[in-house]
C-alpha cells in the first residue's frame, strides 16, 4: 500500500517502512505524527484519487531525526563587470518513519 502525501509545499510517495527527508517540522524525536493531507492512496492496481484530497485517510509517521542538508553553494557573475556575489545556504530537515496508511 502507497500514499502520497502533502508537507510542506512538496508532494511524497511514501510507503509503510520507508523513511523520508521532509521540509522541517516542529516535533521532538520519537514522537508520532498524524498527516492528514492524503492527496491519493493506493493498493495493487486500485488507486483513490482526493479533489483534492481523500477524505479519512491518513498517514501516521514517526520522527526519526533533525538535521541540516549540504550546503548549497550560490555563485552570481557578470563577465566584463568587476561583479561577483557568493552565497551559501544549509537546509534543515525532519526524518520521518512512515508507519500506518489508513484509507
Amino acid at each position: 500500500m502507497y500514499a502520497v502525501i502533502k508537507t510542506g509545499g512538496k508532494q511524497y510517495k511514501v510507503a509503510t517502512g520507508e523513511k523520508i527527508k521532509v521540509e522541517q517540522i516542529a516535533a521532538d524525536v520519537g514522537q508520532e505524527i498524524v498527516i492528514d493531507q492524503v492527496l491519493a492512496v493506493g493498493e495493487g492496481s486500485t488507486i483513490t484519487v482526493g479533489t483534492p484530497l481523500v477524505l479519512g485517510a491518513t498517514v501516521t509517521v514517526t520522527v526519526v531525526a533533525h538535521g541540516r542538508h549540504d550546503k548549497i553553494r550560490i555563485f552570481k557573475m557578470r563577465r566584463r563587470k568587476h561583479y561577483q556575489k557568493r552565497q551559501g545556504h544549509r537546509q534543515n530537515f525532519t526524518e520521518l518513519q512512515i508507519g500506518v496508511i489508513a484509507g
